[in-house]
């Protein structure tokens, strides 16, 4: 963000004007319901209301990926609405992401509301195996989404995803050009948008830090964006 104080001072306004919401819209649907509003100046601590427990959030805690991808598109991103997610617990979640914008366009955090429509789905299925027929179900969830208060947990399981979507192959196994796709995709993903992100990365990936910040480099300038910072430790790890 900017640090323009007037902004700031505006968007603090708007982010204390949703609190009352958030506990009202979580009111309204019950325990099924959760509500969390992100303040995305702060990346890695953005939750800063929470009503429900669907996800086991709290103030203080982090944003999931779906947040890192709404950071990663800055001010083109555009509210997200009434889609499918899955929780590593296994509940079907119905969530919308309005995104905030201040009274110059510039996006700065996003309301969240997830529903917990497991037993919605299988009362679907009950009903349907009754009368015999297809019935309408919810329809598909995207993929397993990682709800979590620490935003180390959620980067990892980003980048292990992308590692299984590669048939689990490892690091070493990818040629030059799969290796840089996975960088580009990590970062339209908006992994590397929080602090320690590289360095995490290259743990994961078991590369050296040095490495990790020459592949984003290289991946950004395949698309024309801005190189990371210049990073002064090397430290001679495996590549």
């Amino acid at each position: 963000m900017d640090g323009n104080p007037a902004l700031d001072a505006e968007r603090d306004a708007i982010v204390g004007a949703l609190g009352p919401v958030v506990e009202g819209i979580a009111a309204t649907f019950g325990p099924v319901c959760e509500v969390v509003l992100h303040d995305y100046r702060h990346p890695e601590k953005s939750v800063v209301a929470v009503a429900g427990a669907v996800t086991g959030r709290s103030v203080g805690g982090a944003m999931s990926e779906i947040g890192l991808r709404v950071l990663a598109q800055g001010d083109e991103a555009v509210d997200e609405l009434n889609y499918l997610t899955r929780t590593k617990g296994g509940q079907l979640l119905k969530s919308s992401t309005m995104v905030l914008r201040d009274s110059t366009g510039t996006v700065f955090g996003a309301l969240c509301v997830n529903v917990d429509v497991t037993a919605v789905q299988q009362a679907q299925a009950v009903l349907t195996g009754i009368g015999g027929g297809a019935g309408a179900g919810t329809g598909e969830a995207s993929g397993t989404t990682t709800f979590g208060n620490d935003i180390d947990s959620v980067v990892e399981a980003i980048v292990d995803d992308h590692q299984l979507r590669r048939q689990s192959r490892t690091w070493v196994q990818l040629g030059r050009a799969e290796r840089l796709e996975l960088f580009r995709s990590l970062d339209e993903h908006g992994v590397f948008a929080v602090r320690r992100a590289v360095e995490q990365v290259a743990a994961r990936l078991g590369i050296s830090r040095a490495s990790a910040y020459n592949y984003l480099s290289q991946a950004r300038a395949a698309t024309g964006a801005p190189a990371p910072p210049a990073d002064s430790a090397s430290d001679g790890g495996p590549a």
